[in-house]
């Protein structure tokens, strides 16, 4: 009951473990009432375990800023996955115009990735290399790099030829109307939301 309680007032579902992070810098999951790691954490993130990370003495939300610190810690003892230059751009999205709508797209954009790159990889796997879903992944590749002109122009590089120039500006162009067509959707429900 107690739990229960202390998870209600916390803003939390039931199915949601709570960790509390104490001035010590100490994680404790209260569902196992031990004390934890943020390599705990990550692997929980990757068994898709809910948590949710809360200052012990203030009851704050910090589960941002664990899981930034997590991708920290990756980046710095592991193979590195977030490239210098998306970084460079992801910096340069804060304070913009288009901040707000950022959220949305880069988890759209990752939860796309996600779901297509199963798809590609069982398809490799089963010996198709010239199979729809190739298409499927180059369409996708070709969407990320329109985004990214988009958001930040300069970005992407420049094709070798002049008609490869011209193919890809008219890709481009369908590609990025139908991104707005998206963007405009997502603003309307935030819009929709702030209400």
């Amino acid at each position: 009951m107690a739990r229960k309680n202390a998870d209600a007032a916390m803003n939390v579902s039931e199915d949601t473990i709570v960790i509390k992070k104490y001035a010590n810098r100490r994680l404790y999951n209260t569902a196992s009432s031990s004390y934890i790691t943020l390599e705990d954490l990550a692997s929980m993130v990757r068994e898709n375990v809910e948590f949710a990370v809360f200052d012990a003495k203030s009851g704050e939300d910090i589960t941002h800023s664990i899981l930034t610190q997590i991708i920290m810690d990756e980046e710095a003892n592991g193979e590195q996955m977030l490239p210098v230059s998306f970084l460079r751009q992801l910096i340069s999205m804060y304070g913009n115009s288009m901040q707000s709508m950022m959220p949305s797209y880069l988890e759209a954009t990752v939860t796309n990735f996600r779901e297509k790159q199963s798809e590609i990889r069982e398809a490799f796997e089963k010996g198709m290399a010239n199979n729809p879903l190739s298409a499927i992944h180059e369409t996708n590749m070709a969407m990320m790099r329109a985004a990214a002109q988009t958001f930040i122009p300069g970005v992407g590089g420049k094709p070798a030829t002049k008609k490869a120039q011209t193919e890809q500006q008219d890709g481009s162009n369908a590609e990025i109307a139908a991104l707005r067509e998206q963007m405009a959707a997502m603003q309307k429900k935030l819009d929709e939301l702030d209400k």
